[in-house]
């Protein structure tokens, strides 16, 4: 039986999904590496890997995908890592930088400003460092790492995740674990599923997220604290009903203002363990 690859992201907000696959044995069965969220979605369209933590607008383009239940990277609040970042008030903004690393939040900071902002700028892919963005455009994007490394008492910020709580009162998925159709033929869809989900519990634990902050904090040039706060508090791991209601509406705004194309619907690993599904989610699971 071959063994699986999986595309992860290097971002501090994965490093509790990770954990097991770190600092406990289930590395051994999966061929592992890191890269940015972007790259990770072109690594599964590609067939360069089998797994992947993808961007949720990953989904609505790369066919034959089936996702690992209850695991996500979500926000219900303020997630403090996905900003924009303007010299401006929003409403007058023309330009605004988007960083390469994304899709996603691409696609949600279009549908923001397409149905709240007051604003129709127009958008520049560029790479994530902020002075240069700011040097060609009006406001950037930032996401992951160096938006939780913004100093914000310079500039006009939002941070995505709280607008869409606030404009829409639902949580916002960036991410979950899918698998290439594909790649499932003689590997148990139920066992994956529950090493996804054990590594998720076990890096969530005060324990451990407090030896994450640990490690993560000198690396980013935050504080202990800081870090803490935004694993424990700003970071929702479970692709819980609520969750799944706000990811269906952000596929279904991302198409009708042109961000996306039509999602199909969401389908899980076949005979996978569901905590959280319900059937308010209108998902399909095959």
């Amino acid at each position: 039986m071959s063994r699986l690859r999986i595309s992860a992201i290097s971002y501090l907000n994965t490093a509790p999904l990770m954990w097991d696959f770190e600092h406990g044995e289930a590395g051994a069965d999966f061929d592992l590496c890191y890269t940015i969220p972007s790259a990770c979605a072109h690594a599964i369209a590609e067939g360069h890997a089998d797994i992947g933590i993808i961007p949720a607008a990953a989904y609505a383009t790369t066919p034959d995908l089936v996702i690992v239940p209850d695991v996500a990277i979500a926000a219900r609040r303020a997630v403090r890592s996905i900003l924009l970042v303007s010299k401006m008030p929003l409403d007058r903004v023309q330009t605004v930088a988007m960083d390469t690393s994304s899709m996603t939040s691409v696609a949600l900071t279009e549908i923001l400003f397409a149905k709240w902002l007051g604003a129709r700028p127009a958008y520049s892919a560029m790479a994530p460092n902020l002075d240069s963005m700011l040097s060609k455009c009006d406001a950037a994007l930032l996401i992951g790492d160096p938006a939780l490394q913004v100093d914000r008492s310079s500039y006009v910020t939002l941070d995505l995740a709280e607008e869409w709580q606030t404009r829409t009162g639902k949580p916002f998925v960036f991410a979950f674990w899918a698998i290439r159709r594909a790649a499932l033929p003689g590997h148990d869809p139920a066992a994956i599923a529950r090493v996804f989900q054990a590594s998720r519990d076990n890096g969530v634990k005060p324990e451990n997220l407090e030896t994450i902050s640990q490690e993560w904090a000198p690396r980013l040039g935050l504080t202990i604290e800081t870090v803490r706060t935004y694993l424990a508090y700003h970071i929702h791991y479970y692709l819980d009903p609520p969750c799944l209601e706000g990811l269906n509406l952000f596929c279904r705004l991302g198409a009708e203002i042109g961000a996306l194309p039509p999602s199909p619907p969401l389908a899980f690993l076949e005979g996978a363990p569901h905590r959280f599904l319900g059937d308010s989610a209108k998902c399909s699971s095959r």
